[in-house]
């Protein structure tokens, strides 16, 4: 029996979303259709005014719901730090660590030739201003350990490098509770590179 054209759809527009295969988005389908009619619509409604609510800070790109968002207004943090991420998620997770009392520039990705993605769509030029701007004294640059983020935070320095700001890469390596024998070697010669002194 063929399945109904509305779930057929509904099966196929929730494939589109990252981490979700057929059998996720029948089985989610699935789920809704027998939910209650509240929850179905609470979902709607929160999806929709997600989208008309949230917009781009316009100082560091992050997602708020007023700009500039709260972590820009925040007083107690020291205007003169600037950590550089890829994207939103990653501010949440450097946010979540409790560990830097700075602020925030949100790029919108990594640069990726292979994916077209260049310069020119990234908010390097954005950061250029910002770092001109005479306010700056470190750019630390939080973009993701991979060939793609090592690229994007290589550039960025060049590019930053004649303001005379401090420029710094977090670093990365092995992870606490992490068993050398299952570690790639990339990763296990990040983690001699970055060895730090013992005190």
């Amino acid at each position: 029996m063929k399945t109904p054209p509305p779930i057929e759809r509904l099966v196929a527009n929730l494939k589109r979303l990252p981490g979700i295969g057929e059998k996720s988005a029948t089985r989610l389908a699935f789920f809704l259709l027998s939910a209650p009619d509240t929850l179905v619509t609470e979902l709607a409604d929160a999806m929709t005014r997600m989208k008309q609510e949230i917009v781009l800070c316009s100082e560091c790109f992050d997602l708020t719901e007023v700009s500039p968002c709260s972590l820009c207004q925040d007083e107690r943090r020291d205007p003169a730090l600037l950590c550089v991420v890829e994207e939103p998620a990653d501010r949440a997770a450097v946010e979540r660590t409790g560990g830097w009392r700075g602020r925030y520039f949100v790029l919108g990705g990594a640069l990726s030739p292979i994916d077209g993605i260049g310069p020119e769509n990234l908010r390097i030029a954005e950061l250029e201003a910002r770092a001109r701007s005479g306010t700056l004294k470190e750019v630390v640059l939080a973009t993701n350990p991979n060939a793609e983020g090592d690229a994007t935070a290589h550039y960025i320095a060049e590019r930053l490098r004649p303001t005379g700001l401090r420029l710094t890469r977090i670093a990365y390596g092995m992870p606490m509770g992490g068993d050398l024998e299952y570690a790639d070697h990339v990763t296990v010669g990040r983690s001699l590179k970055n060895r730090q002194e013992l005190s």
